[in-house]
């Protein structure tokens, strides 16, 4: 039985499914729905090409479906990690995938007071601090998040390198990509920002409460 005119016709239908599937790809507007569609379009392809034994076109198809299938895991995965840190410890590790490595050395500033903000950053490892308030901040924490919240997008304090230590960056400008890309990761992310904010505020209002008591009490006689 000649199987050939079967092997042209479900080719034929399946190059016209995918097709339907790459077109519908360049109507979407976020990443998500995006990558699943053009799984779904990979996979088609793949099928269609078995009976014409087209095994470098199902190669290239193959590497196609798994950069697709990585990168909605990915995806994926950021909205799960930033919904956990909204309802949990306020952590920005989420990031970690999407920002570079820095290594500091004693002595060196990172930024300066006042000069444009582009980038925000994870502390790994060492000992950094805020010049202008003396606060030393701890590993794990983030710094610069908030700049690109604020209209003038400047530094409000110098950071310096007090004890070498790496530190992760990640710039503005691709978290302002994830958001995009994907709407559910920019809400979280400014809830996070926000929450993060009013935790610095609740912080400075404690400081602050603290200073005036002490200046209230009598002074020894």
């Amino acid at each position: 039985m000649d199987t050939s005119h079967l092997a042209q016709h479900a080719g034929t239908a399946g190059a016209l499914f995918a097709s339907i599937f790459v077109v519908a790809t360049t109507t979407m507007k976020t990443m998500i729905p995006l990558r699943v569609f053009g799984i779904l379009a990979n996979v088609i392809l793949i099928v269609t090409a078995i009976p014409t034994h087209n095994y470098l076109f199902m190669g290239v198809q193959a590497v196609m479906l798994f950069v697709n299938s990585y990168r909605l895991h990915q995806m994926l995965q950021l909205v799960r990690d930033v919904k956990k840190s909204v309802n949990s410890d306020l952590s920005m590790e989420w990031l970690k995938p999407f920002m570079t490595e820095r290594n500091c050395t004693a002595g060196e500033i990172l930024f300066y007071k006042d000069e444009k903000a582009e980038d925000m950053l994870y502390i790994v490892s060492g000992k950094f601090k805020l010049v202008e308030s003396g606060i030393v901040l701890p590993v794990g924490a983030i710094v610069g998040e908030l700049g690109m919240l604020s209209p003038s997008n400047t530094r409000t304090q110098t950071l310096e390198c007090v004890e070498s230590g790496l530190i992760l960056s990640v710039s503005y400008t691709k978290v302002e990509e994830l958001y995009v890309q994907n709407p559910a990761f920019g809400f979280y992310f400014l809830r996070l920002a926000s929450a993060r904010l009013f935790q610095n505020l609740e912080a400075a209002e404690k400081r602050l409460a603290q200073h005036l008591a002490s200046t209230a009490e009598p002074k020894p006689v």
